[in-house]
């Protein structure tokens, strides 16, 4: 997965930009036909000035043989051109740039599985109707992919990703980098981020900001990048939503230069991209670091006093801890969002911790054990005192802190784990609460006990409730779930008169 790029020139700059593209075979063999032909060389020719059959050349213009480089230096000495002409990335001619793009998509496996006879690519060919097979190609193409876009892909993207988060502990010094520059822009120095100064980042990038009642339903903001407008939904809309990260998300993609994505798996990245970005300019790493370090000096780190501190929610609070613990603190950590159902939302780990992962490595829809501290905090009484658990499973012992909130889905508990080792940091770890999991043995908790199995056996027909994305392909389009009609009609409702 590429780590995020961002917008050139932007308040992001110093972050990591794409990388230049490199040219393949069939572009550099293109740019030696253009060069040989502009310079009216037969394939004889050519072949004879580097000491090459005009098979041999052929095969080379054709982008069916890997050039050395000794050969292209020989190439660009006989056509009187530099390397650089040799060894551009973009295609010589829009015709040049067809006839490659047919080429790839011919030695490729979708065209390979149809079953198709290849379209021979030369100057017989006319133009529009390479243009028309290359359409249609594209078409076939995005197809294709709309349709593999099913819920495997989605956890295949997840494990991806959390894979890409793990390795790096969850610790992104681009996004870092940005947000301390846009804070900088603005004035901002530390403390809690007041929604005057969120706005003020808004105009340090040239938007304005428009609180409006039909914001469209399947969107949480829309960018109105012509206008350079900011849409949000209006007090009576906002529910139970921050505005202040509310106004950062929306304009996190702009910040790092985000183009639409191309699938799945980039969208998902978008999204925790951006949600990243905003939680560093609520907690700033050097004011958060500063508090953490401070905490963990005094043997006294906690999740509610991060969130107090910053004004924020004990989610972002947690995701924020889970950012800065191990690059800044050296702890290993853990982070779940469970449904009070037990089912897992979102999930992270780099302390070895165990999660229940399906046969592809996706922990999000998956069942967590009922002895975990993500589970028992449903039962307990008392929901504003810090709820802390000691839990013995097949990985080790580990220490964790939860809390409930609730969602427009129901309740959900946001835990932050660590192992026993790391645990004389935390305030709770005098709790007296502990309980053993030996999942994924089904006899943990997942297998009812054999008097009750015995005597209901048989004896019951429950009706499941399943998530409709359990059985169907994820929604179409650019942003998945987005209707594109609506925001386009809603842009066009608020677009200023011109």
């Amino acid at each position: 997965m590429a780590i995020p790029t961002t917008r050139p020139g932007g308040p992001a700059e110093r972050a990591q930009l794409p990388l230049e593209r490199e040219p393949d075979a069939l572009t550099i063999g293109r740019r030696i036909r253009h060069l040989r032909t502009v310079r009216g060389m037969t394939l004889e020719e050519l072949g004879a000035a580097i000491g090459r059959a005009p098979s041999q050349v052929s095969l080379l213009e054709n982008g069916r043989r890997e050039p050395r480089f000794s050969q292209l230096q020989a190439v660009a000495r006989a056509l009187g051109a530099s390397l650089d002409d040799v060894l551009s990335p973009e295609p010589p001619s829009r015709r040049d740039a067809l006839e490659i793009e047919l080429e790839r998509a011919q030695r490729g496996p979708l065209f390979e599985s149809l079953g198709l006879r290849p379209v021979r690519v030369g100057k017989s060919l006319p133009t529009d109707a390479l243009e028309t097979i290359v359409a249609l190609r594209r078409e076939l193409e995005r197809l294709h992919t709309e349709r593999a876009a099913t819920p495997e892909e989605a956890r295949r993207a997840n494990v991806e990703l959390r894979a890409t988060m793990r390795a790096q502990d969850n610790y992104f010094p681009e996004l870092e980098g940005a947000a301390a520059e846009l804070l900088a822009g603005v004035g901002h120095t530390g403390g809690p981020l007041p929604q005057r100064v969120a706005a003020d980042v808004a105009a340090h990038l040239g938007f304005t900001l428009h609180h409006v009642p039909d914001v469209p339903h399947s969107t949480r903001s829309v960018l109105d990048l012509r206008h350079r407008r900011v849409y949000l939904p209006s007090d009576r809309m906002r529910g139970r939503s921050n505005p202040t990260s509310a106004l950062l998300q929306a304009l996190a993609p702009y910040v790092l230069g985000h183009a639409e994505p191309q699938g799945y798996g980039e969208f998902l990245r978008q999204r925790v991209e951006a949600n990243y970005l905003a939680a560093a300019i609520l907690l700033p790493e050097r004011a958060a670091v500063k508090a953490l370090r401070a905490a963990k000096d005094a043997r006294a780190i906690s999740i509610e006093d991060l969130r107090d501190a910053f004004a924020v929610s004990y989610e972002t609070a947690a995701h924020r801890f889970t950012n800065l613990a191990t690059r800044h603190l050296g702890i290993g950590v853990h982070f779940m969002k469970v449904h009070d159902s037990g089912v897992i939302h979102k999930a992270y780990e780099n302390d070895g911790v165990r999660f229940p992962a399906d046969a592809l490595g996706a922990v999000e829809g998956q069942h967590v054990c009922r002895s975990w501290t993500a589970r028992t905090i449903f039962d307990a009484e008392d929901r504003l005192s810090p709820f802390s658990q000691y839990t013995d499973t097949p990985a080790g012992t580990y220490w964790c802190t939860s809390r409930v909130q609730d969602g427009a889905d129901g309740l959900f508990s946001v835990s932050v784990g660590v192992p026993f080792a790391h645990v004389r940091w935390f305030l709770g770890r005098d709790t007296t609460r502990r309980l053993a999991s030996r999942c994924p043995d089904e006899a943990c908790c997942r297998r009812p006990p054999e008097q009750l199995a015995e005597r209901w056996a048989g004896q019951a027909w429950p009706s499941a409730r399943p998530h409709a994305s359990m059985l169907a392909a994820m929604p179409a389009g650019a942003f998945p779930g987005v209707d594109q009609t609506e925001v386009f009609s809603f842009l066009e409702r608020h677009a200023p008169p011109v």
